[in-house]
């Protein structure tokens, strides 16, 4: 049976100014918790499908925001692991401390949800043997992390170096380019982990077939409504459609984010635009005939 999972990163609005190497400002620093949960609540009210809400442990502090992820939980969203702080080198920290991101943020959702969570990803999708070796250490069913996409790839290796020509650093980091020969289907990972193997499950974030072009929630809403049913129909066929989206994929400009909207540009695509693009994608999956699960069911049926 083909089945499609669609899952949410929880990134807060301070990771997105530490992407574009500017100061954090203060301004709408929780509106992923505060405004964009809620939409992706009604969301996947209205379009009667489950989320996997993939949560950084360290916002869960917040009474808030652990309340909003609480509610989620209790309407039935699987809530995965995205490592406590979200640091985008996680691959390249000493093992403990790779082991202590993941096994505190464990111990956050089970803390608000009654349960330890099931899955992990990567803080932007920066994966090493190591942290693989984490994952299965802290007893997690399976990674979702790997993206096989070339045109991601050079995109971020182009911004990377014209933040450095601008003088301004990044904390985001480049994958090695090897991670572009993943395979596009589940696997168990080998050593090295874009090589098959026994290891964890990885569920791949999905990218089509041959040109192995991305569909996420940034391209799908660069995209809009009808050239999204276009991306998402090259993957018709998969038995896993992995659509990974963010919290500030429901989010814009009015949001309180003009300051950030300068360099983001998907924040200048209207909410109301990105809400069709969503529910157009979801229709076109529909019809045909892909199944809408939470990807800890994903994983069940793969492995």
């Amino acid at each position: 049976m083909r089945v499609c999972a669609i899952s949410v990163d929880l990134d807060e609005i301070h990771h997105y100014y530490a992407i574009h190497g500017l100061a954090p400002s203060r301004a709408a620093a929780h509106q992923v918790y505060d405004t964009a949960l809620a939409r992706y609540r009604d969301f996947a009210s209205v379009a009667r499908l489950p989320l996997t809400l993939f949560a950084v442990g360290a916002d869960l502090g917040r009474a808030e925001s652990a309340a909003m992820l609480r509610e989620l939980a209790q309407l039935g969203h699987e809530i995965g692991n995205h490592s406590f702080d979200h640091w985008y080198d996680l691959s390249r920290r000493p093992r403990e401390q790779i082991e202590r991101q993941i096994s505190q943020t464990n111990g956050a959702i089970a803390a608000i949800t009654g349960q330890p969570p099931s899955g992990f990803r990567a803080p932007g999708y920066v994966m090493s043997d190591e942290v693989y070796a984490a994952v299965a250490a802290a007893g997690l069913g399976y990674s979702s992390s790997v993206f096989p996409c070339p045109a991601y790839y050079l995109a971020k290796f182009a911004k990377l170096a014209e933040l450095r020509l601008r003088g301004r650093g990044s904390e985001s980091i480049q994958a090695g380019p090897a991670v572009l020969l993943a395979p596009l289907a589940p696997y168990r990972v080998g050593r090295p982990y874009w090589r098959a193997g026994s290891g964890v499950l990885e569920l791949p974030i999905a990218v089509t077939p041959r040109l192995r072009l991305p569909v996420i929630g940034t391209s799908l809403m660069l995209a809009g409504p009808e050239w999204a049913r276009t991306l998402v129909r090259g993957l018709i066929g998969q038995s896993l459609v992995n659509l990974e989206l963010h919290g500030i994929d429901l989010l814009d400009q009015d949001d309180q984010l003009s300051e950030l909207g300068r360099h983001q540009f998907d924040l200048r695509i209207p909410l109301e635009r990105k809400w069709q693009t969503l529910l157009a994608v979801v229709e076109e999956l529909r019809a045909a005939d892909y199944e809408f699960v939470r990807l800890d069911e994903a994983a069940r049926r793969s492995s």
